[in-house]
């Protein structure tokens, strides 16, 4: 990655990667709750909806099951549908068509039929979404072989990453986060590939994966520990599946340590797999047991004081590692 020198925010660098792909490819199409209303899932879709008009930026009912199958069979027919979901909780009514139809299509059809549809939705890490809109299902997604999944941390990827998704043959899903977040970001179209992380800071000490939002608490994190002599390397992981492996255990053979920050829970999550993978490919690499950090292991809290102690922090990172360099006890 080179730095053009250009800032973009982070819903802007979605919204300029749909438009990019839609000018290019005429048979990319947008559709989703509220797409084309005066917000337009939080600004993201209106510069599409205003550049191609309601013939490719679809306005849909309540009906996410049934707009899935939708979806589904207009991506085997040759087009390439991009679905907006506004919650990733939302999804839980699209289950069957994601796991029996999408995810299968392409296996049980022998490579006859592809799925080239990519769905859009969002993580709400903020206060009052409550039990039932703050959800962060990865890791449910992630669990079906046929599904690919992502979850871009910065502006540069929000972009890439979606570009990358919507020229696929597969199912992905792209799950967004809520920080406002601006970064470096090319005018041009560009790619950034699946089944990759991303190392954002060197270390030797320990190895942080964060994933989604959380890099940037990691990030937080590395800081004020290197104050204390800790030398942190953390890996924006970026790509649920495919995972890559390589990067994480090349990093772990280095640091000899992991711990892993996940935006969703740590019981039977993404953290959980990669703590797994660690054991089994770098165990004799480890100086001290992994650790995973995620939301505490209940639904969602509307209240800010609750929500204080809820989702990874710094505070809670810092904390862990300092544990795992056998710093406190």
């Amino acid at each position: 990655m080179v730095n053009s020198g250009r800032q973009l925010g982070y819903l802007k660098a979605i919204s300029e990667g749909l438009v990019q792909a839609m000018e290019k490819d005429k048979k990319i199409f947008l559709m989703g709750e509220g797409v084309d209303n005066i917000r337009g899932v939080y600004g993201v879709t209106l510069p599409a909806y205003k550049r191609f008009g309601s013939k490719r930026v679809i306005d849909t009912p309540l009906s996410e099951n049934g707009l899935t199958g939708f979806a589904i069979g207009a991506a085997m027919d040759g087009l390439r549908p991009v679905l907006f979901h506004q919650r990733n909780d939302f999804m839980m009514l699209t289950m069957d068509q994601l796991v029996n139809q999408a995810a299968k299509i392409n296996y049980i059809s022998a490579g006859k039929h592809k799925v080239p549809l990519t769905i859009v939705s969002f993580v709400a890490r903020k206060v009052g979404e409550g039990a039932q809109h703050s959800q962060s299902l990865q890791s449910l997604f992630a669990h079906v072989p046929g599904l690919k999944v992502i979850m871009p941390t910065t502006p540069y990827d929000a972009k890439g990453m979606l570009l990358s998704a919507i020229s696929d043959d597969d199912p992905v899903i792209v799950l967004y986060h809520w920080i406002r977040t601006e970064g470096d970001v090319p005018l041009e179209a560009y790619e950034v590939p699946l089944g990759s992380s991303k190392i954002v800071r060197s270390g030797t000490d320990v190895t942080i994966v964060g994933i989604s939002a959380v890099v940037m608490d990691a990030l937080a994190a590395a800081h004020e520990l290197s104050i204390a002599g800790i030398d942190a390397e953390v890996i924006d992981l970026r790509s649920i599946r495919p995972l890559d492996e390589r990067t994480i255990l090349e990093s772990v053979k280095k640091t000899g340590r992991l711990a892993v920050v996940d935006t969703g829970w740590k019981n039977f999550g993404v953290s959980s797999e990669i703590t797994a993978l660690v054991a089994e490919k770098a165990f004799s690499f480890l100086k001290s047991p992994p650790c995973r950090i995620g939301m505490a292991d209940t639904p969602a809290p509307a209240a800010p004081d609750l929500l204080k102690s809820y989702h990874p922090d710094r505070e809670m990172i810092v904390a862990a590692i300092r544990q795992i360099m056998h710093l406190i006890e």
